[in-house]
């Protein structure tokens, strides 16, 4: 909303509690638990909150998935205040400008994994990490997952969700 502008509704916790009659109640009839609030239920009492322009905008300046160059769609994660995506370093071959939420103004944190999925890198300016530390990052990976496609210039690099194709 402080980027967005005043057109969007007031949904702080101090404005979403003095409004509690009239989105919260509703999504709570007929739960005992906790956890019956989980996932779309609670998403979807908030988001009747918002006028259905005000909805499709905010799927497209914040998006709930990030389609990567490989095709897959991964979650970004918004919890931490700032957009994370966490894939496959592989995935991301291809991408020569750094994705970004906002209408470009925010740039999304990608959380690097290894193809064992383990976090090799967080950056948020993958050129330049293509550019900078990626040298290092790949001679470490190549050691150790020599399946896997590790090019010099992976901005160019043709996107992967897998391991290499042994030949014939």
């Amino acid at each position: 909303r402080a980027r967005a502008g005043a057109a969007w509704p007031d949904l702080s916790d101090e404005a979403l509690a003095a409004r509690a009659e009239d989105w919260l109640v509703p999504a709570l009839r007929g739960r005992r638990r906790l956890a019956d609030l989980a996932g779309p239920v609670l998403r979807d009492a908030l988001a009747a909150l918002l006028p259905w322009e005000r909805m499709a905008e905010l799927d497209r300046l914040a998006p709930a998935r990030f389609i990567a160059p490989a095709g897959n769609s991964v979650a970004i994660d918004y919890s931490s205040g700032e957009p994370v995506v966490a894939l496959p370093v592989q995935n991301l071959f291809g991408t020569a400008a750094h994705p970004a939420v906002l209408g470009g103004a925010v740039p999304i944190v990608f959380e690097l994994l290894s193809p064992a999925r383990r976090p090799i890198q967080v950056t948020r300016d993958l050129p330049a990490f293509w550019r900078g530390s990626w040298r290092d990052v790949r001679a470490d990976m190549r050691g150790r997952y020599p399946k896997h496609a590790w090019p010099e210039n992976p901005a160019e690099a043709a996107p992967l969700t897998g391991a290499k194709r042994r030949p014939g």
